[in-house]
């Protein structure tokens, strides 16, 4: 179905959502922890359903899964056990699936998308926006090929392979989602013309081009004025419809100890974006409904003129503008020290080649991501596999978890860390 739709013509683009933990935390949802939007998976689902049918009602034509960072290993850290924590990873996606279908009468051919996050998203250490893992890439294979196949079985209609920071990374996850048969998107977090990880972007999204399982490539949880030049590159490298998703940005009120949005997306430039190749076009962290309602506005109105020409600029700086998020709705936050840490929980000065991207990332309590210290190196011996990067690794989960019955989602944690979580 959806080849067929990117089949079509170019002013006729698919509104994507906005960021699902901004619409969580709209309605007052609680995403400290290791396992950030996943852990509502178990402890309130029926908010991720009222984020998708918020979504949806703005105009969004594609709800993506709260499976961004959902994984065996995480829940297991987390205190489910092995066979609940299998049901979890795939939850998201039948959650998605049974708000469209409930819309399917007033809205046919709404889609859902399985969120398939980076391998730093699990390690919850702020790599997620440099790469650079430290781990054979056979542990990437087992980590994602395990996750991919749980989500594919939940029947999505397709993956969005998202923020992934590394072409190494997507080289691996490439391979994978052809043995996986489902169609994908694909998107980097970008850094200028650069990766996040540093890699030049022509050379990431050679990665990409050829496979018959991605069907659109480009950007998303970046800074809007690095979306044209990515979406660009991924359309004359791979020959595909980009797709393209930024995040709100902003900065770190270090008196006040909380994050404070940036402006919406500029509508202006999402003309631009379209006549470049952009068919999937949405929000990520910090965009909203309300910032969805008006993009969705703003691609109704799109008349395919070419970007640069006579007038279109006018045309564009008349679109509406979403109104900034209200100030209830920006979570106030004590983070360790008055440095602003990422949404996962790395003090942003642990690394500065991420400086620059954790401080676009909004939508998220800053303070998320504990967890996981007891992760230790990864080590590969001479001769083994090469090491990617420098970082952690957990190998503690193997790939011989039971099977298990997907109708059964109603899970609790199997010890007695589930009353740490409240």
């Amino acid at each position: 179905m959806l080849p067929d739709l990117l089949a079509g013509v170019p002013d006729d683009p698919l509104v994507l959502d906005g960021g699902l933990s901004t619409a969580l935390e709209q309605q007052g949802a609680d995403l400290s922890g290791a396992l950030w939007t996943a852990r509502l998976l178990a402890a309130e689902p029926e908010r991720i359903a009222a984020a998708h049918r918020a979504f949806f009602g703005a105009g969004a034509q594609v709800a993506t899964a709260a499976s961004y960072q959902a994984s065996v290993e995480g829940f297991v850290a987390a205190g489910w056990g092995p066979e609940e924590a299998r049901r979890l990873v795939g939850r998201g996606v039948r959650i998605a699936r049974e708000v469209r279908d409930e819309l399917a009468e007033d809205r046919p051919g709404l889609l859902v998308a399985a969120s398939v996050g980076p391998y730093g998203a699990y390690l919850a250490d702020g790599s997620e926006y440099r790469g650079r893992y430290g781990v054979p890439a056979a542990r990437l294979r087992d980590f994602h090929g395990r996750r991919l196949e749980l989500l594919a079985a939940a029947g999505p209609d397709l993956l969005a392979v998202e923020t992934i920071p590394d072409a190494d990374e997507a080289a691996v996850l490439v391979a994978l989602l052809e043995e996986i048969g489902l169609p994908a998107w694909f998107s980097f977090s970008v850094l200028g013309a650069t990766t996040c990880a540093g890699q030049p972007l022509a050379d990431a999204y050679a990665v990409l081009a050829g496979s018959p399982a991605v069907v659109a490539a480009g950007v998303n949880c970046s800074d809007q004025v690095d979306v044209l030049d990515a979406v660009r590159t991924a359309v004359a490298v791979t020959g595909l419809p980009a797709v393209a998703y930024p995040n709100r940005g902003g900065s770190w009120d270090a008196g006040a100890k909380r994050w404070v949005y940036g402006d919406p997306l500029d509508l202006a430039l999402v003309g631009d974006w379209l006549s470049a190749g952009v068919r999937l076009v949405g929000g990520c962290c910090g965009t909203g409904p309300a910032d969805v309602a008006a993009l969705a506005q703003r691609v109704a109105g799109h008349d395919g003129v070419a970007a640069g020409e006579p007038g279109q600029q006018d045309e564009r700086r008349d679109a509406p503008q979403p109104e900034a998020e209200p100030e209830q709705h920006q979570q106030q936050v004590e983070p360790d020290d008055a440095v602003p840490p990422d949404h996962r929980g790395a003090p942003a000065h642990e690394e500065q080649g991420a400086e620059r991207q954790l401080a676009r990332h909004q939508g998220q309590p800053p303070h998320l991501g504990r967890g996981h210290e007891d992760l230790a190196p990864a080590v590969a011996d001479e001769g083994q596999e090469r090491v990617v990067g420098e970082g952690p690794v957990d190998l503690r989960v193997g790939r011989d978890q039971p099977e298990v019955d997907p109708a059964h989602d109603q899970v609790e944690p199997s010890d007695d860390r589930a009353a740490e979580r409240g």
